[in-house]
């Protein structure tokens, strides 16, 4: 079990993926960097992947090197977490502020570089 309140650090981006989904798997390297440059500075990442198959969850995981929390129900679009969200297409993201309001949705790339980087720089 992973709770968000729990798991929010000053920034923190909601990443609902698959392995099976190959737009998921080109957007990775990304979500890999900004993990890697602003994590020590307060930025989390929770994916939620709606995967069936915990093998090939599990191996994109380690192909990725996605190293932050990973959580799956296993029940691909049917998952409690994604109905919850309303998530129809994935990739799908929700970059979250400290308190866990929603600042932002599939923002592009250098967007929510910028985004991440003035909600530290004010904390």
């Amino acid at each position: 079990m992973v709770s968000l309140k729990e798991s929010l650090g000053k920034v923190t981006l909601i990443d609902f993926w698959a392995s099976w989904c190959a737009p998921c798997r080109t957007a990775n390297p990304t979500l890999v960097a900004l993990y890697n440059e602003f994590h020590s500075k307060g930025f989390n990442i929770i994916s939620v992947s709606l995967d069936e198959d915990p093998a090939k969850w599990k191996e994109a995981i380690a192909k990725d090197k996605l190293t932050w929390t990973q959580v799956s129900n296993l029940k691909e679009m049917k998952d409690p977490i994604a109905v919850q969200y309303g998530i129809e297409l994935i990739p799908t993201t929700f970059l979250l502020d400290a308190t866990g309001k929603i600042i932002g949705i599939d923002l592009p790339h250098e967007e929510m570089k910028a985004k991440i980087e003035a909600l530290l720089a004010t904390k």
